[in-house]
């Protein structure tokens, strides 16, 4: 049975509007089933196989010419060189949903793509699974679900989270990072990682990462490129308003995917995160993510930051929506407790705003009179109103 996909309806719209679309994503998270079901009428291409690469490479307008009314075109960063040579028939091309591209990695096709197709098509961000996607399933617990993240293999093969993650990491890393970069010290790249899942949530100190890692500077923003580019790991930063205070400038890192976070950590069963020393940056993320999900799914840009200043008041994520800031507080306690309101109530009088929420991991949903909103980690499917 295939899992309904939220973007479904976003990406059938923006095919009535646009000649190409650009289905962007990590690997393995659906990019190819979803455009198969809404455009099973246009051929398929893998630029994955070989010899449609050489193909390709020796004779682009002879390879394209095959497909005048349309086609997919499955990891398309493995062949930059057709990007102009589309331009051209994207410019003759009278009918919407022409093309649809889909790739792995987001450096390669920005790269390309702003130098030929610029205008002539629309971006959709495909994550794996969102909590609002699994809603049928049985979801035994939060730790559960974090621990098995939401990779749609791992669904629809009932594959183990602990089999499946390694293997998907070593594919990333073999097959992935090479083509993006070509890294030689793979051990080095891959340990990196690791350093970084255990700053999750935090602020990010390149120069600590660099000197426990045993490179440079330069190495390290390269790497972190290379994980974001790939959507393994997410950069939220602070937000630039200081409101008369001396804020942080680092960002915090974060990871698409709780199932691979958890994996990078060394956890081997869900019980484990809840005595984890990062179970409170783990839930974090958790709730990100599924908020990140929310707006890519409807191709909206996800205006997310978190606010810290100098001495040490935060707020976990404000999502910017025109002049609004809405103020997101995650706790992952069970229990209702005051100090839940702490930050954000002293946020709330430091700007005037008059609304803010805070997410948990409890059962129940509370309105105060105060203009804040305690919602269950369980509603996250019910807060589309947020985009």
């Amino acid at each position: 049975m295939m899992i309904a996909r939220t973007a479904e309806k976003e990406l059938r719209n923006l095919s009535r509007q646009f000649k190409a679309i650009a289905i962007i994503g990590p690997r393995q998270s659906g990019k190819t089933t979803l455009a198969k079901h809404v455009f099973g009428h246009l051929p398929y291409i893998n630029m994955e196989n070989p010899d449609t690469r050489r193909f390709v490479l020796e004779d682009p307008r002879g390879f394209l010419n095959n497909y005048k009314s349309g086609a997919i075109f499955d990891e398309i960063q493995r062949t930059p060189e057709l990007f102009s040579y589309l331009q051209e028939i994207l410019d003759n091309a009278k009918s919407k949903g022409h093309f649809i591209l889909t790739g792995s990695n987001n450096f390669l096709l920005q790269e390309n793509i702003t130098q030929s197709l610029a205008g002539r098509i629309a971006y959709l961000t495909l994550l794996p699974f969102s909590l609002s996607e699994l809603i049928n399933l049985d979801v035994k617990s939060l730790n559960h679900q974090i621990f098995t993240g939401f990779y749609p293999p791992i669904y629809d093969q009932n594959i183990r989270p602990v089999k499946w993650y390694p293997n998907y990491i070593q594919t990333y890393i073999e097959k992935d990072v090479r083509q993006i970069k070509n890294i030689y010290d793979l051990e080095t790249f891959h340990r990196f990682i690791k350093l970084c899942a255990g700053r999750v949530g935090q602020l990010l100190n390149k120069n600590s990462i660099a000197i426990e890692a045993g490179i440079d500077g330069k190495t390290v923003d390269s790497w972190l490129g290379i994980l974001e580019s790939s959507f393994i790991i997410y950069r939220l930063f602070p937000h630039h308003k200081n409101y008369n205070k001396r804020m942080v400038k680092m960002p915090k890192i974060y990871f698409y995917d709780t199932g691979l976070l958890c994996n990078f950590l060394g956890l081997t069963e869900a019980s484990q995160i809840e005595t984890h020393y990062f179970k409170g940056s783990i839930f974090e993320n958790f709730i990100i993510s599924d908020l990140l999900k929310t707006k890519f799914n409807h191709a909206i840009p996800a205006n997310f930051f978190f606010w810290r200043d100098n001495v040490g008041h935060e707020i976990d994520l404000l999502i910017e929506e025109a002049l609004n800031l809405l103020p997101l507080e995650i706790k992952a306690g069970k229990t209702i407790h005051s100090q839940f309101f702490k930050n954000l109530r002293y946020w709330l009088k430091l700007t005037g705003e008059k609304k803010g929420k805070i997410i948990y991991a409890g059962d129940d949903n509370q309105k105060r009179s105060e203009g804040i909103e305690i919602i269950s980690w369980k509603s996250l499917p019910e807060m589309d109103s947020l985009v």
